[in-house]
């Protein structure tokens, strides 16, 4: 198979994609501010509808946080979200329409168009996080650092703990260097011709 018709070298492929996997075990390797602003800056230019933006970051680095967040993981996750260098709430913001008129100049109409109703906000506002988590992700791997996405844990517990009622919790990210025997054998993925069809 031949990588030839992408624009990213065959090393940028790896580290994003092909190589990149989800950690389980993480050095001791701080991951700074700096990073992790890095990573923000690079993936905010992904696309969301009407540039809504809805996904926010919560970082847990205070030990005192990481133990309530802990009491909220499924328990196959404690131990992984408890030993990773740093670990980030991604939630949705479902009243990203207030942001719209800096964030949609050219179209501030819309805040009040499309997104008047909470409903509507919320189910949005899920659609399009979920892609910029995905997007942070990808960004997190771009730093040479391992991401674990995990959806085990009592989203009502984190919303309460962390975030408030118009926070939903998406997903909770352990990041850092890969440590000890991170990975599990990979799963296989769909074949072109499975998941792609023309018409």
């Amino acid at each position: 198979m031949s990588f030839s018709a992408l624009a990213l070298d065959a090393a940028a492929q790896d580290l994003l994609f092909r190589e990149a996997r989800t950690a389980n075990t993480f050095t001791d390797e701080p991951v700074t501010d700096e990073q992790i602003q890095a990573v923000y800056d690079l993936v905010k230019f992904g696309p969301t509808a009407y540039n809504q933006a809805p996904l926010r970051v919560t970082l847990v680095r205070s030990d005192a946080a990481r133990e309530r967040l802990l009491t909220h993981m499924a328990e196959g996750n404690r131990a992984k979200t408890g030993s990773a260098p740093l670990v980030a709430i991604l939630s949705t913001d479902n009243e990203f329409h207030e942001e719209l008129p800096d964030l949609l100049p050219h179209f501030p109409q819309a805040k009040h168009m499309f997104f008047a109703e909470r409903p509507v906000r919320e189910s949005s506002a899920a659609l399009n996080g979920a892609l910029q988590a995905a997007y942070f992700i990808i960004g997190i791997r771009a730093a040479g650092l391992a991401a674990g996405p995990m959806t085990g844990f009592d989203h009502t517990g984190v919303q309460k703990e962390f975030l408030d009622d118009d926070h939903t919790p998406l997903m909770i990210v352990n990041i850092g260097r890969p440590g000890e025997n991170p990975w599990f054998s990979r799963s296989p993925r769909l074949a072109y011709d499975k998941a792609v069809t023309t018409v």
